[in-house]
């Protein structure tokens, strides 16, 4: 069984940081793209990240770019996505997904076929 558990939001003020970690097991998530994505009360679900499984390709929504890193440890079969310099427009719950696209980076939700809980991320003013 697939599993994939976020951890590590919590409520920060406006320019501080956040690391969420997602772990994931059940599958041999290395061949797949990881990615992160936020729902923002009262809006759709976003694309925030992604990496290719071997972490030679990453690509960022603009609205993190220059303030959000993803990375991953593939011997943990752990994706992270350190959040710095947060803004209360960043205030959302954050979900890993693995994709179903081997080799490469996905953006579209569509992509991705195994998704975690959320983790609820709050940046205050």
């Amino acid at each position: 069984q697939v599993q994939l558990v976020e951890s590590g939001g919590g409520l920060v003020q406006a320019g501080g940081s956040l690391r969420l970690s997602c772990a994931a097991s059940g599958r041999t998530f290395r061949d797949y793209a990881m990615g992160w994505f936020r729902r923002a009360p009262g809006k759709d679900r976003e694309f925030v990240a992604t990496i290719k499984w071997s972490g030679g390709s990453i690509y960022y929504a603009d609205s993190v770019k220059g303030r959000f890193t993803i990375s991953r440890d593939n011997a943990k079969n752990t994706v992270y996505l350190q959040m710095n310099s947060l803004k209360p427009e960043d205030t959302a719950v954050y979900y890993c997904a693995s994709s179903s696209m081997a080799g490469r980076i996905a953006v579209r939700e569509s992509e991705y076929n195994y998704w975690g809980q959320g983790t609820q991320v709050t940046v205050s003013s």
